[in-house]
């Protein structure tokens, strides 16, 4: 390698690494300063928004030294917070190299999908249907990125839809679930990030499922978002590479 292609590669990581840290910096403005005694929890749950988001992809490196430093938290601190999103599937830990966040393959996927599909149908079947104006909004929205070729403005609005519907179950634990959940599709969906034709056909899905559910007939809105999470798993299974 020579000079010119040395210094390019310098450049290239010098931004990388600035990119990174604004994305942290970006995390821990949204989830607001370390409350008294849960530095661990704080810490983690400033990086699962991080990846929530999209700021932090898969295959990213987080230097402890870099990391802790930007987050204002000790290293032992933040290996604590590693390990519990080691746990949840978002970080690998490679020996001798260090933390990443993850590269979900196809088991994850299904698993992933088999909790949604517990989360999502059960909690259509059994809240009590009434307007809902934030899945009306993320309907809206998702149309609005149709409508100007913004792929990632249309994952967002769906992931938002999801998360909404989980929400009618009224349970906090629930919640909590599902947003580790969509931490890992993001993940997930990163190999889908430039294709429209992924996440357009859910956009009026969505709204067919929202439209069973204020109509009062919650079984076949149950029945629909089954379908729905099922033909989303087996397409990134497809392109994934995997079978059923």
């Amino acid at each position: 390698m020579n000079t010119a292609e040395m210094h390019t590669v310098e450049k290239h990581a010098a931004e990388k690494h600035a990119a990174e840290n604004q994305a942290l910096r970006t995390a821990v403005a949204l989830a607001g300063p370390a409350p008294q005694g849960e530095a661990t929890h704080w810490a983690a749950e400033v990086l699962r928004r991080g990846i929530t988001a999209g700021r932090l992809l898969p295959g990213t490196k987080l230097s402890e030294a870099r990391v802790s430093e930007v987050l204002g938290i000790s290293r032992n601190t933040l290996r604590a917070a590693f390990a519990a999103l080691a746990d949840e599937n978002l970080l690998t830990r490679i020996p001798h190299r260090g933390v990443f966040v993850a590269r979900p393959g196809a088991d994850e996927v299904r698993e992933v999908h088999r909790v949604r599909l517990a989360l999502e149908t059960s909690a259509l079947r059994w809240a009590e249907p009434a307007p809902q104006p934030e899945l009306h909004a993320a309907v809206e929205d998702g149309r609005a990125a149709r409508e100007r070729g913004d792929v990632p403005g249309m994952a967002d609005a769906n992931q938002r839809f999801h998360r909404a519907v989980v929400a009618l179950a009224g349970s906090a634990r629930q919640d909590e679930l599902m947003a580790r959940i969509l931490a890992e599709m993001r993940l997930v969906f990163f190999s889908m990030r430039e294709d429209p034709s992924f996440h357009e056909p859910y956009i009026e899905r969505n709204a067919r499922v929202l439209e069973l559910f204020e109509a009062g007939r919650r079984q076949e809105a149950a029945a629909a978002m089954e379908e729905y999470l099922r033909d989303s798993r087996d397409q990134l299974l497809a392109a994934l590479g995997a079978g059923r």
